[in-house]
């Protein structure tokens, strides 16, 4: 499995980007896809993630009602759209892969091989 995240850049407060997670491999269509952010000097934060179908979600408290994580089958993309931004969102941005069970889509311990990243700064 590979995946590549991108779209990051500098945004300002309240601004908005979308991330996407490219992913390639034999049996990614039917699993899980998770973001992750980290950063600096801080652990890693489990953000969203969604199943092969789309009709499971986790979201985590500190981004609800802001992001919304979306997936085109055709293009194995997992899209992340991140909107009123803040400073504290600043981080680099990973995608993972996770399992093939909806009910455990929130499961942190699941996702594994990760992306490079992609750096997300949010300017107050």
């Amino acid at each position: 499995v590979q995946l590549q995240a991108s779209g990051g850049g500098l945004v300002q407060a309240g601004g908005s980007l979308r991330l996407s997670c490219s992913a390639s491999g034999p049996t990614v269509s039917r699993l899980s896809i998770g973001w992750f952010r980290q950063a600096p000097g801080k652990e890693r934060e489990f953000i969203m993630a969604i199943n092969w179908s789309g009709g499971a979600r986790y979201v985590a408290d500190s981004v609800k009602g802001r992001f919304a994580i979306s997936r085109d089958g055709a293009k194995n993309t997992v899209y992340l759209q991140m909107n009123s931004l803040k400073p504290e969102d600043t981080a680099r941005y990973y995608c993972a892969v996770g399992g093939e069970h909806a009910v455990r889509v929130g499961v942190r311990d699941d996702y594994n091989y990760w992306g490079q990243g992609t750096l997300v700064t949010v300017s107050s």
